[in-house]
């Protein structure tokens, strides 16, 4: 009976041994799996923020192309308000382009016609197409015919 009693107290410490051991592997997946999870959110997160490094710096590199181009520009600018920031240049500008008189000045403009050039099309060559313009040719010459002899 001694013997029964030490087999069973033996096998409940090693049913308790057992439950202990399965807790045991429980929290230890249990905390790989945050585990994992933290590394692969940790991870995302480091892409995600590459990529909007990259996205900010082609934005930022634009931005520099643009700063150096209006600078170009508004000394450019600058340039043209000095070379007609003098009255000669400005009265000429005043005359020729907006058609400005002096006081005391009659402005004439003398406007040359341009000559129309009538380009005559070309029918497609087809044979009704040319019966047709000897027809109407040999009647418009009889009506100019008629025209004459009245």
């Amino acid at each position: 009976m001694a013997n029964a009693k030490y087999m069973n107290l033996k096998s409940r410490v090693q049913k308790q041994q057992k439950k202990k051991i399965r807790k045991i592997r429980f929290y230890h997946s249990f905390l790989t799996i945050v585990l994992l999870l933290c590394v692969f959110q940790i991870s995302y997160s480091a892409l995600l923020n590459l990529a909007k490094i990259v996205v900010y710096q082609t934005k930022i590199i634009k931005a520099q192309e643009l700063k150096t181009q209006a600078e170009t520009r508004n000394k450019n600018l600058k340039n043209e308000i000095k070379n007609f920031s003098s009255m000669y240049k400005v009265e000429s500008i005043a005359r020729n382009n907006l058609k400005m008189a002096a006081k005391d000045e009659v402005l004439i403009i003398i406007n040359q016609p341009q000559e129309e050039t009538r380009e005559v099309k070309k029918l497609p060559d087809n044979k009704f197409i040319r019966f047709m313009e000897t027809f109407a040719s040999k009647f418009n010459k009889d009506i100019s015919t008629e025209k004459i002899s009245e």
